[in-house]
């Protein structure tokens, strides 16, 4: 597939329009219809709209149900229909819906054309265009070719008869008759019995809404999907609802299966309406099923290497080695992995001989053919070579419910070159702690977590990296003494592609597999920035005269780490909070303030610059100064040590009172949270969808980083700048 098509400026969705009314109008009548805007509702009629709805429509009488009635029955809806111009772009047919009838990939235009035209398709949608495409063979076509890289629609050969609503209040579903909870209930009767209701229903899909379905489970298969691009709208079904005529134009289904496909394209009549005129619903994306593909995941990426991870759905009996082909302009090469049956059923591909600051673009497919199967594809780009100037930015966020977000599309806009997850992502524990905690089910909350469309888009456009909190390390406020914490740590292991996870059990050598291990530990560099993310669950105790936190060898890794980074900034990340959240929970670094005295003693001591704190987990976002200043050592670490808390990427805050600006600015403030020069919480914000923009630059003279906190609506809530001057111990 190649380009995804952005949505068209102001002067192509004008063009569009003009061509729009010059069909429909003629020329003299279009130059005063143009511009004029369309005023949709659910009983507009076509009779007065000054631009009738019109439809293109591609349809003949197929080998299987030897049937039509597409163009009939969008006529009887209201539409005027004219056939398909196979030798025009859809930009250019000059209608509102462009339709592809059941089955009509059995013949060779169908596919001509929509992979052909897969640009135009979606540059007609993007401007306010619905494309409905209805059941269609799957050996021939499993996955919609024209939709968007962010989107796909795959079939299967799996036919029902079973139709349900998923979506009741959506208009294109909500006035279909139900009969014993099932819609098109009328349907495979009489002269027309064997020809399902269904045909070839979708398996998969990402980013996309399921608007019906063959069942009622949460992961049933999709009958008609909807997706967003643009202004406007794909349709994708595998419902045969237009066979209802012969050639001659008799009717071949009962009358009330008649009733049930007129009313479907009546009300397909009011739903195109409405999108052409800005009021149908948000396409709020549908969770694909746990069965289908998830990933891919771009992991750990430096300036020579990469890890591409993926959990393809397939049979790992059946399809166990995959292919992984990599390439960049005048270089490919391909690597191969296999799929782990002792990670879920998931594969990791390591990639070498890589050029730093290099974007490459890869293709994962199945060794052996396997019908059906859509190979998985991303992009990313190799690290700065280390020591060179360079400016880079990175996400960071943490608690994340396993629902659809914009802010993960917001984290792709902001021009982010890598992620961090901090933790609370996903949140594993939800129906699953203590004596219930199985490994299954935190796998399955790490599964449908990476399978959110958002999420999906992220993950195979950019590095993820990822640590944990206390709910994906297996209950809130627990330490290490957590009876369950292996089986969490497997479920992270097995979705995630970090460089390393920690060390090998009774040993000290860094862990590059997904066997069992201690901890999660690991780090990254990424031009002037160098982030370590700290494991402060797995080896603690949190009991009164039992306080520790990291381990020893974990404390000697970060040492070590830090006193031989070259890295301009070194970013110290970590789940819980490093200061004293309070409110009666131990888990935050203050619960272990000897441990953390001494790291600071140790960057102090070491002249170790550039070192910022970074955490999450409190559902509030804060820009905390020198927590553990006294007047006797009022910089721990030689030099001011801040810390930026961010959180949540979900919409739950812990309230207004814990906004902090000014002290002239007339916040509702705990006493705690007063500011004050005195108080070390320089700033505080309660708010939902909120991410870190974090930006190292040593371009300029002197470097710098800054943090910038963002919602998922783009406002900037808060914006800090500290040079590595001020992050450096005075001599």
């Amino acid at each position: 597939m190649d380009d995804s098509s952005p949505a068209p400026s102001d002067g192509v969705r004008a063009e569009i329009s003009r061509r729009r009314a010059v069909q429909l109008l003629g020329v003299g009548a279009a130059a005063a219809a143009v511009g004029t805007a369309a005023v949709g509702t659910a009983a507009a009629s076509p009779a007065v709209d000054p631009q009738p709805l019109r439809a293109a429509v591609l349809e003949y009488k197929d080998p299987w149900t030897q049937a039509v009635g597409l163009r009939k029955l969008l006529e009887q809806a209201g539409f005027t229909v004219v056939a398909l111009d196979l030798n025009r772009s859809a930009t250019d047919q000059g209608v509102d819906l462009i339709a592809f009838g059941t089955f009509v990939n059995n013949g060779p235009d169908y596919y001509g054309y929509v992979s052909g035209r897969a640009a135009s398709l979606r540059e007609f949608v993007a401007a306010g265009g619905v494309v409905l495409d209805l059941a269609q063979s799957d050996q021939y076509d499993a996955a919609a070719c024209y939709l968007p890289a962010t989107m796909s629609a795959v079939r299967t050969d799996d036919d029902y008869n079973t139709v349900h609503r998923k979506a009741d209040d959506h208009p294109l579903v909500s006035s279909l008759p139900v009969t014993d909870g099932r819609v098109f209930a009328n349907r495979n009767s009489g002269s027309f019995q064997g020809v399902y209701v269904s045909w070839e229903t979708i398996g998969s899909w990402y980013a996309m809404r399921v608007l019906l379905a063959c069942g009622t489970a949460a992961d049933a298969p999709a009958a008609l999907l909807e997706g967003a691009h643009g202004s406007g709208r794909f349709l994708v079904s595998s419902l045969s609802v237009d066979k209802c005529y012969n050639e001659a134009g008799t009717v071949i289904q009962s009358a009330a299966a008649l009733t049930d496909s007129r009313t479907f394209f009546t009300a397909l009549a009011t739903y195109v309406n409405r999108v052409r005129s800005g009021t149908a619903p948000a396409a709020v994306a549908t969770a694909p099923p746990s069965r289908t593909s998830v990933g891919p995941l771009i992991g750990h990426v430096d300036g020579s290497t990469a890890r591409i991870w993926a959990r393809p759905g397939l049979d790992a009996a059946l399809y166990p080695n995959w292919r992984c082909k990599v390439r960049t302009a005048g270089w490919e090469r391909t690597f191969t992995a296999q799929i782990s049956t002792d990670n879920d059923d998931t594969l990791l591909v390591d990639v070498a001989g890589l050029q730093a600051n290099t974007t490459y673009d890869f293709t994962l497919t199945p060794s052996t053919s396997a019908a059906g199967f859509v190979a998985l594809t991303g992009s990313f780009r190799t690290a700065p070579v280390a020591g060179t100037p360079a400016k880079v930015t990175l996400g960071l966020g943490s608690c994340a419910d396993t629902v659809s977000n914009s802010v993960w599309t917001r984290i792709i806009d902001e021009g982010c070159d890598g992620f961090v997850m901090l933790g609370d992502t996903p949140y594993a524990d939800v129906g699953n702690s203590g004596a219930n905690a199985t490994l299954a089910k935190a796998r399955t909350h790490h599964r449908n977590f990476l399978a959110l469309p958002e999420i999906a888009s992220l993950a195979r456009s950019m590095p993820v990296w990822g640590t944990w909190d206390d709910h994906d390390f297996g209950g809130n406020d627990t330490d290490g003494r957590s009876a369950t914490k292996g089986i969490f740590r497997q479920a992270f292991v097995d979705y995630r592609a970090n460089a390393s996870f920690g060390h090998a059990t009774g040993g000290t050598r860094a862990l590059t597999g997904r066997g069992a291990g201690e901890g999660v530990y690991t780090s990254f560099r990424r031009g002037p920035v160098e982030v370590f993310l700290i494991d402060p669950r797995w080896f603690s105790d949190n009991r009164q005269g039992q306080r520790v936190c990291l381990g020893d060898t974990q404390k000697t890794w970060l040492q070590n780490a830090l006193k031989g980074s070259t890295a301009t900034f070194k970013v110290l990340a970590s789940g819980m909070t490093w200061y004293d959240k309070a409110g009666g929970e131990l888990d935050d670094w203050d619960t272990f303030k000897a441990e953390k005295l001494a790291l600071l003693d140790y960057i102090k001591s070491q002249r170790i610059s550039g070192c910022v704190l970074l955490s999450g987990d409190v559902h509030v976002s804060r820009a905390v100064q020198n927590f553990d200043a006294t007047t006797a050592v009022p910089r721990p670490a030689g030099y001011d040590m801040w810390e930026y808390v961010v959180s949540p990427l979900h919409g739950r805050t812990l309230g207004p009172t814990f906004d902090v600006t000014s002290a002239s600015a007339g916040q509702a403030t705990r006493p705690r949270w007063v500011a004050d020069p005195a108080d070390p919480v320089k700033w505080s914000k309660d708010e939902p969808y909120t991410f870190l923009k974090l930006v190292a630059d040593s371009t300029v003279t002197p470097a710098t980083l800054t943090a910038q906190w963002i919602n998922r609506s783009g406002a900037v809530l808060h914006t800090q700048t500290r040079t590595i001057t001020e992050l450096t111990r005075p001599a």
